[in-house]
């Protein structure tokens, strides 16, 4: 259910309602929003079905933050307590009075809102797949360790195969070095290590003594968490590979992936928060906020003090966080900038966010340049070039 208030200029409640969040409900919203008279709305989410709904039905939507929501609460009611009717109401007149603060939600086009929805998707299912990873190897830490130490990535295609394969103790007591190597051969295997080594590492686990049942139990689980990994890991490459695709046809997929190491999944992570909208943001100041990677500023009198940034893009900091890690092992300025905040104190993060903010720098001028990333242009880069050379 969404909670629905329409005010006037004056703030006189118009219309008070509820909306059931299905197709009949969001369309008798439009046509009562229409009726009313209202022509922007205040939602405290950018995006979702009920903001789809909006825009295509002909309003104006301005999301506002839910920070923002509840440090204005006590503006309006002097208790501790919340409802969705007086959030709704505090958000129409919130934007009444102080509209002129916030902005507009527009329209990304629908290659970027494709993008987004899978680059979100591929990260839930790794999300997922981490998590089954975990469980996986916690359960055969509890009766046979050796199957998840014999590979490097519990995770991997080969690993799991293996454990589909021999899901207890007892299958694998026929593996030897001739079908183990058969095996690695199968999935060609590219490890530095050989079968024997393989089989080392197997057998060198600790032993687990289990009742036959109980060790049968647990190798059913075992394999049904492998087969819906092994599910789960294809998956996920099917996915990437379509993300790869779709990022390589954008003009601005072209321009992110320009930057060192910024990869194709990266470089669409980048994009799908970013956007192609340059009026989003007003300047690179704003989008390093949205980013999180300045700081907050407290400053009162004589005390001055400065903060980690928690209300951002927690995707997009993610995204050019990874960016900029990748960046200093191939560009010689961003390992400068890198090695200059080590050398100040600053720990291995605060260091990666220090170099994210200065990407976002030339960043910010390659997008709106509508211009790939170009080494010679770059003037950091060259300084610290002839720096390295002098």
């Amino acid at each position: 259910m969404h909670a629905v208030c329409v005010i006037d200029e004056r703030g006189v409640v118009r219309l008070q309602c509820e909306a059931t969040h299905d197709a009949a409900g969001l369309a008798d919203l439009s046509r009562r929003l229409h009726a009313a008279g209202a022509q922007r709305i205040a939602i405290e989410r950018p995006s979702g079905l009920i903001v789809d709904a909006l825009v295509e039905a002909g309003f104006t939507v301005v999301p506002i933050h839910p920070n923002i929501v509840k440090a204005t609460r006590p503006r309006y009611r002097s208790h501790g307590g919340k409802s969705d009717a007086s959030d709704a109401y505090l958000l129409a007149d919130l934007l009444r009075t102080d509209g002129h603060r916030f902005k507009s939600l527009t329209e990304q086009c629908d290659a970027i809102r494709a993008l987004r929805a899978l680059v979100r998707g591929r990260d839930e299912l790794v999300d997922a797949r981490i998590q089954l990873a975990n469980q996986l190897r916690d359960l055969l830490e509890s009766f046979w360790p050796g199957a998840a130490s014999v590979f490097a990535d519990i995770d991997s295609p080969i690993a799991l195969d293996f454990i589909q394969h021999y899901p207890t103790p007892e299958s694998a007591r026929r593996v030897g070095p001739k079908r183990m190597a058969a095996f690695c051969s199968q999935h060609a295997y590219s490890g530095r290590r050989s079968p024997d080594e393989l089989l080392e590492r197997l057998h060198g686990a600790a032993q687990i003594a289990l009742g036959d049942m109980e060790t049968r139990v647990k190798g059913e689980l075992a394999l049904a968490l492998a087969r819906t990994l092994a599910s789960l890991v294809e998956q996920i490459r099917l996915i990437t590979s379509r993300i790869e695709h779709e990022i390589s046809a954008l003009d601005d997929g072209r321009i992110l992936m320009s930057f060192p190491r910024a990869g194709r999944v990266c470089a669409a992570q980048i994009l799908a928060e970013l956007g192609s909208v340059r009026e989003r943001f007003d300047s690179e100041e704003h989008l390093a906020a949205e980013a999180g990677v300045t700081p907050v500023t407290y400053a009162s009198g004589k005390v001055k003090s400065v903060a980690f940034r928690w209300a951002c893009n927690h995707r997009l900091r993610r995204a050019i966080t990874c960016l900029a890690d990748n960046s200093r092992h191939a560009s010689a300025w961003a390992a400068a900038v890198y090695a200059n905040a080590r050398a100040r104190g600053c720990r291995h993060p605060h260091a990666i966010r220090i170099l994210a903010r200065a990407w976002l720098r030339v960043i910010w001028r390659a997008w709106l340049d509508r211009k790939p990333y170009d080494p010679a242009s770059h003037g950091g880069l060259q300084t610290v070039l002839k720096t390295a050379e002098g």
